[in-house]
């Protein structure tokens, strides 16, 4: 799958097709797998990750057999694909090219089309009760686009994938409202002046109950997964709870609170401030654009540390101008370049930084990088990495 097909997460933008025509057509070859379970969709910016897990983790608390598909993957392909917390077995993604090799060559389809087909049609084999669907990337031809879910979630609009979504938040919010189908209920998760309207007025082309789920009171719940960002995605999920519970799921309120606060042990959840270490405290984050850069580096001011240390390493198509200005100036740096295609070279990131008055060296490798800032950090200093996920992937 990797060597044969593009892959965006490796290459970029030639992976990227908008166009649902082979996913419709690989779908009918497998049968239409995806009609024969339950799902909920989720679009947005920031948070659908997280979000997705968290509602993951409610409903296996609440002893429904669960499949969760999203990406990208950390360190395994079948991070993509899970039931009940466990990925996808070897052999079924094996049993699964094995069968449609052909089909899948003939038709070209790319690495996401495929890996879309192959989660589907898990999940329709093992008779999941309920899948929680992440989007890829946008929303209206995503490949993941063609389930009609119990209910559509948009976390939020940030500005990221300008190349296929837009350039403007009302642009890519129009992308992400392709998710709404008619007479499914929506959520969104964050009310943003520039795209409140877009989403109402899709709503209502659709006859969609629209709920925004700041507007809704709910008690305190709390969270295994550290990042401040969280409460926001928490509020999402909980909102979807409540429309979930008024189709007729039974979601008592303890699996609601336990589910929350079992994210990581229902879901194995890594690279959301996700603490590595204590001495020296190493976290590590895979927010990579504006908006949740901004809300990791509020949360980073609030730590306790003598000297910051970041190991930095991002991927060649990231808007540089927009998010050094972001990183701490008093931070000691490890520039180092993320092992996929897309990885931008080290010595690229470290004269960029430096006209931001980013200053420090540059390594061979990411994990070069970490063990240098590891090395030379003092046990009340902190350690941060990220900038792109596959920087954090690297050392997880």
């Amino acid at each position: 799958m990797f060597q044969q097909l593009p892959m965006y997460q490796r290459i970029g933008a030639q992976a990227f097709k908008k166009d649902l025509s082979r996913t419709l057509k690989l779908a009918k070859h497998l049968n239409n797998p995806h009609k024969n379970f339950k799902s909920v969709h989720i679009a947005g910016t920031n948070g659908k990750g997280s979000t997705s897990h968290m509602l993951a983790s409610v409903f296996q608390e609440a002893g429904y057999k669960v499949g969760l598909y999203t990406s990208p993957h950390l360190k395994d392909f079948r991070e993509r694909i899970k039931v009940n917390g466990k990925f996808i077995p070897k052999k079924s993604v094996v049993s699964f090219i094995y069968a449609n090799k052909d089909f899948l060559t003939e038709n070209q389809l790319s690495f996401f089309e495929m890996t879309v087909g192959m989660a589907f049609d898990y999940f329709s084999r093992v008779k999941v009760d309920i899948a929680i669907i992440e989007v890829g990337l946008g929303g209206r031809l995503d490949s993941t686009n063609i389930i009609i879910p119990e209910v559509s979630v948009i976390t939020n609009i940030g500005i990221d994938h300008i190349a296929f979504l837009g350039n403007s938040l009302p642009e890519i919010a129009r992308e992400k409202a392709g998710i709404i189908k008619d007479n499914i209920p929506v959520i969104i998760g964050e009310k943003q002046k520039e795209t409140t309207d877009i989403f109402k007025a899709e709503a209502k082309k659709h006859n969609s109950a629209i709920y925004f789920a700041q507007d809704l009171k709910f008690p305190t719940y709390h969270t295994d997964l550290k990042g401040d960002y969280q409460n926001k995605n928490m509020n999402t999920a909980i909102a979807g709870v409540k429309i979930l519970r008024e189709k007729g799921w039974e979601i008592p309120e303890e699996c609601l609170k336990n589910g929350l606060n079992s994210v990581k042990l229902h879901t194995s959840l890594q690279g959301r401030w996700d603490i590595l270490k204590e001495k020296p405290r190493v976290i590590c984050d895979t927010a990579h654009n504006t908006e949740g850069l901004t809300l990791v580096f509020e949360q980073l001011k609030k730590e306790k540390f003598q000297h910051l240390h970041i190991v930095l390493g991002v991927v060649n198509d990231k808007d540089l101008e927009k998010i050094l200005p972001l990183f701490p100036k008093t931070a000691i740096y490890y520039f180092s370049k993320p092992e996929v295609p897309r990885g931008l070279e080290a010595k690229i990131l470290q004269e960029k930084a430096s006209e931001f008055e980013l200053e420090g060296r540059v390594f061979n490798s990411v994990s070069e990088a970490y063990d240098a800032a590891v090395d030379a950090a003092l046990d009340e200093d902190l350690v941060f990495v990220g900038g792109s996920t596959f920087t954090v992937a690297e050392i997880i």
